[in-house]
């Protein structure tokens, strides 16, 4: 019997993520119950089987609709029922006041209790379910912000013990791949609630661009996504690199500073602004370019104030990053 070709889709990337894992190993995927994460969990359990892995499938319960807590049960028993060796589900509080923002602080919850999980069971992987299209709109949301390289390289194909196999799929693979299984996915309705920026790009204007421009955009745009991750891997090394010479006890030295490529520059302050304690989310390309004026266009400037909070400073051939008490 020939496999679906939807079902194939999901299942060789899968295999191809598990295929280095020793028999015995745990897996742990991330299952929602939407199509994209029940095809990536039936594509697990019969991968992962086959090869003498423990399958276990994880929901997390937001706790930010009416009925949370029953659609968490619905997802287990559906993975219960696909053959998971076993089933957790994790309710998480959501700190919606964060300034995150809901969509990034269910995400950051979510990979919390994610990475928790993986150490408790002593997980070899956590598997998610993200799509070629949701790659597609990470990257078009990127370009719209004008957050350079590091955003429009979109999500990362692994980092830690998370692994995204499914970067290469589409969508409509995952959704005609549960169909074929017989798995009922869920429709949660914020994916389909146009008060959310990721849902208008999917909804208007992914679709406008392939009316306008020709089929293809969404792969464009992951392909996009790869090849500037290599570029971005390579500077970063870079980068690293060059913080390491810099450095010294008391900041890093401007005169190896100043030799460096803007690029390498650039990242080497930032890099050194994060260690010192500055947030990712709030620290900007102005304030890196701020700091670097301290090296390139330095003009007896006092300091630069950075989120943290922090300040940066010139001081006896030296940029410092000093930590500012709290406020009272």
């Amino acid at each position: 019997m020939t496999l679906h070709p939807s079902v194939a889709a999901v299942r060789v990337p899968v295999r191809t993520a598990l295929a280095g894992l020793t028999p015995g190993d745990l897996v742990v995927v991330a299952c929602s119950g939407g199509a994209d994460s029940l095809a990536l969990a039936s594509a697990a359990v019969f991968e992962g089987h086959r090869l003498g892995l423990r399958v276990v499938g994880a929901t997390v319960d937001h706790g930010l609709q009416p009925g949370s807590a029953d659609q968490a049960e619905r997802v287990a028993v559906q993975l219960a029922g696909m053959g998971v060796d076993e089933t957790l589900t994790a309710r998480v509080d959501v700190d919606v006041a964060s300034g995150l923002g809901p969509e990034a602080a269910a995400r950051e919850a979510r990979y919390a209790v994610l990475e928790q999980v993986a150490e408790h069971l002593g997980a070899a992987v956590v598997l998610l379910g993200h799509t070629l299209d949701d790659q597609a709109e990470t990257v078009l949301l990127g370009l719209a912000r004008g957050s350079g390289g590091r955003s429009l390289q979109g999500m990362r194909p692994g980092f830690g013990v998370f692994a995204r196999p499914l970067l290469g799929v589409r969508r409509d693979d995952t959704v005609t791949a549960c169909q074929v299984e017989g798995l009922d996915p869920w429709d949660d309705p914020h994916n389909h609630d146009p008060g959310y920026t990721r849902v208008r790009v999917r909804d208007r204007v992914l679709p406008v661009l392939e009316d306008e421009l020709g089929p293809g955009v969404a792969r464009a745009l992951a392909r996009t996504a790869g090849q500037l991750r290599d570029d971005m891997a390579l500077l970063d090394e870079l980068a690293g690199d060059a913080l390491a010479d810099a450095r010294r006890e008391a900041g890093l030295a401007v005169d190896v500073l100043a030799v460096l490529h803007p690029a390498i520059r650039h990242r080497v302050l930032r890099a050194a602004a994060l260690g010192a304690g500055s947030p990712a989310s709030e620290l900007t390309r102005d304030h890196v370019v701020a700091v670097d004026a301290l090296v390139t266009d330095w003009r007896g400037q006092r300091w630069i104030d950075l989120p943290g909070p922090l300040r940066a400073a010139r001081r006896e051939g030296l940029v410092t990053f000093e930590v500012l008490p709290p406020a009272r």
